[in-house]
């Protein structure tokens, strides 16, 4: 057990013949109880001190702890992000690859229907060419031929005649 102040105060040291000054011994206690005192109360302070440290230590660990999970939690929560923004990328990405696959085939067909319509014009040219040609030359065999000299003939004549 500690020795307290009153423990020194209180304490009473036998007498003998030949014995210590009773008043400066008194004196050398009164100086100690004094010191004891001043220390006890600093050793007190001193606990306080560090009892209030110790707490401000906890709180500081505990901020510690929470901004440590708040990093690993916002990290995870980017890599969540990223991860679905690389999802939604690939999406796109397909989509748009079908879209342009589905104007790609349109085109095509639009392009075959084109191609069958220019073919089928060519052939009505074609066509319309060779009637002409044909009209034109039964015309000209026409023109050639002697019934029209007789037409001719029988007009010039009806015109003389006249």
């Amino acid at each position: 057990m500690p020795l307290t102040p009153l423990d020194i105060h209180n304490k009473e040291f036998k007498r003998g013949f030949r014995g210590y000054d009773e008043d400066e011994v008194n004196e050398f206690l009164d100086l100690i109880i004094k010191d004891y005192e001043a220390l006890i109360r600093e050793n007190k302070e001193q606990q306080n001190q560090m009892a209030t440290l110790q707490e401000r230590l906890d709180r500081f660990a505990n901020i510690e702890e929470t901004l440590s999970k708040t990093i690993i939690v916002a990290q995870e929560a980017a890599d969540e992000v990223k991860s679905n923004s690389k999802k939604e990328a690939q999406l796109i990405i397909r989509e748009a690859e079908k879209n342009a696959d589905r104007i790609v085939n349109e085109a095509l067909v639009k392009s075959g229907k084109i191609s069958l319509e220019i073919e089928e014009l060519k052939k009505q040219a074609a066509i319309y060419r060779t009637r002409f040609r044909t009209l034109l030359e039964a015309q000209l065999e026409l023109l050639k031929s002697d019934d029209w000299d007789v037409i001719q003939g029988s007009s010039a004549q009806a015109y003389s005649e006249r």
